[in-house]
């Protein structure tokens, strides 16, 4: 922590609290409770997945449409701040609200889960671009993983005080329901998500950005609409973006696909939790390393590393038969799962124009987004038309390939010579 500016700790320090959400809300115990209260309601199984994952669609494509759009006007003096704050609250106060819903109403959980994803997807955008404002390129690499890292860990303390009480409450040995256990979890995200973003709110500024002008808004369109039409100008962005289009998608269709895996091999929910929570637990130390080696050896170089440990990940899919084969695939993720994400955003970080980060981010959210998109999709083809899953999963070979390729073909940010000192933000 010490090799850390104030600014710097501060930032990552948001990593830190509003992981909580991805890992509880998110993946974990949200989509358990609503499964259950919409079977509970009489809605089929089929039928809560689907709207499940109709609500997801949802938010992503808004957040995907708005965010260069919000990004552009972002960059101008003082804007930062105020809309990643506004993003902060609606996420934090929607996640808090879904305490409240009645169990028995699970479409306005959804739509209470719609406002909370937009909140915590919207916040991270500025929270990503603010990277720019908070150290040096020449120590993004560290900072980035540094932030990858808390998260891991800082997710794991109220997720396990989320399980356990909700196991105890399983047991009979806490005098509560399941559901009100459930309930407490999200109020537990609340407040974890928000005592560890006030450093942020009291530490890090907006000091790389637009002056401001009459017609604000209607300038920020103008602004967007150039960038795009001198795009040409931009080949190492774009390049980057599309490179990170396939290898993302690669990353994120593993990870969602992974309980599936666990589940036909017959692990049951307590297991995959366990595995869930290791997969945390050993992916922090991997990414703060990714960071340090990407100082050694660059950005670049780690990221191919990175893409190759996943290619082997998708040929041992293939492979895989026993519960052991997939405790040994769950750590090979959490090997590279950190540390890609971390160096991704780092090296995208470099080469974005400082003034425009928050425009350049929104598209690096947009090539995020959609990447959820052909992975799955090429997967399902796969099995469908082979009639093997573990061909699916096989066929993810092609989108890293790619994201290789493209990548190859990135020019290096440019090199700074010392990355020891703490930056003076």
């Amino acid at each position: 922590m010490k090799k850390f500016s104030k600014e710097e700790k501060s930032w990552a320090l948001y990593d830190w609290g509003s992981s909580a959400y991805t890992l509880i809300i998110t993946t974990a115990v949200f989509p358990i409770y609503y499964k259950a209260s919409a079977t509970e309601a009489g809605v089929s199984l089929a039928n809560s997945t689907a709207y499940l994952g109709y609500t997801i669609a949802i938010f992503t494509f808004i957040l995907a449409m708005i965010g260069p759009i919000l990004g552009t006007i972002a960059d101008y003096e003082g804007l930062k701040k105020r809309f990643f704050v506004g993003f902060f609250i609606l996420g934090t106060a929607s996640t808090a609200l879904l305490a409240f819903v009645p169990s028995e109403n699970w479409l306005l959980m959804l739509i209470c889960y719609v406002f909370a994803a937009l909140g915590a997807t919207g916040a991270n955008l500025f929270y990503d671009a603010f990277i720019v404002d908070i150290t040096t390129e020449k120590r993004m690499n560290s900072v980035s993983a540094f932030g990858y890292g808390l998260g891991y860990i800082g997710s794991t303390i109220p997720f396990i005080l989320s399980i356990a009480i909700i196991i105890l409450a399983q047991n009979g040995l806490l005098p509560i329901s399941v559901t009100i256990a459930s309930r407490i979890a999200f109020m537990i995200t609340a407040i974890w998500w928000i005592a560890f973003s006030i450093p942020m709110f009291r530490h890090v500024k907006q000091l790389h950005y637009i002056k401001r002008e009459p017609r604000l808004v209607r300038q920020s369109f103008k602004r967007l609409g150039k960038t795009l039409r001198e795009i040409r100008q931009y080949r190492a962005l774009v390049l980057f973006l599309i490179a990170y289009f396939f290898y993302i998608d690669g990353v994120g269709t593993i990870i969602a696909l992974s309980t599936a895996y666990g589940t036909d091999l017959g692990l049951n929910s307590s297991s995959l939790l366990i595995v869930l929570l290791v997969t945390q637990i050993v992916a922090a130390p991997f990414a703060i390393l990714y960071g340090r080696l990407a100082n050694r050896f660059t950005g670049k170089k780690m990221l191919y590393v990175g893409i190759c440990v996943y290619i082997v990940i998708c040929i041992y899919a293939y492979f895989l038969e026993t519960i052991t084969d997939f405790w040994i695939l769950a750590m090979l993720v959490a090997t590279s799962q950190g540390g890609i994400q971390a160096l991704s955003r780092s090296y995208f970080g470099k080469l974005v124009p400082k003034e425009n980060s928050n425009e350049f981010f929104g598209f690096y959210n947009i090539f995020g987004k959609f990447a959820a998109i052909l992975g799955p999709l090429l997967v399902a083809i796969t099995s469908q038309v082979t009639g093997k899953s573990n061909m699916g999963v096989f066929s993810l070979v092609i989108l890293f390939v790619i994201g290789l390729i493209v990548l190859s073909r990135v020019p290096e940010p440019t090199s700074h010579d010392s990355v020891d000192e703490v930056s003076e933000v």
